[in-house]
């Protein structure tokens, strides 16, 4: 079950599935291309990237990672450093990749809600258009 996305038809692109800071953990997640990141830069590198217009605090950022994790669109190792055990999380796919597993989680829940009515506007808007 996806639950950290909730649709909003008035913002445009990843906004319209994901907070302002939750697009930018991800951005900073694909610039490392495939390499890791903890929790820390994430949220130093969030932070800075919000440029002082708002700023998120690390647990709302392990708590995205952690969703993100469990809906299985990031990937983490643990590794053990001084304080014991930490996660480090990579992305589990490129931004294409990533906009494709939200769309296909996204229309795979409309379809198993209402079946019909999804088929109908899928074909609806796929149909090629006549003049």
């Amino acid at each position: 079950m996806f639950k950290i996305v909730t649709f909003d038809t008035d913002e445009e692109g990843f906004r319209t599935v994901v907070k302002d800071y939750q697009e930018v953990a991800l951005r900073h997640l694909w610039s490392l291309d495939g390499n890791g990141a903890s929790s820390r830069d994430v949220w130093a590198n969030v932070n800075k990237a919000l440029m002082g217009k708002s700023t998120i605090s690390r647990a709302s950022i392990i708590n995205f990672l952690n969703l993100m994790v469990d809906e299985d669109a990031v990937n983490y190792i643990e590794i053990t450093g001084k304080g014991g055990h930490r996660r480090i999380y990579s992305a589990k796919y490129d931004e294409p990749g990533t906009k494709r597993y939200l769309a296909e989680k996204i229309i795979s829940k409309l379809h198993e809600t209402w079946p019909e009515a999804t088929k109908e506007t899928i074909k609806a808007m796929t149909k090629p258009k006549t003049e």
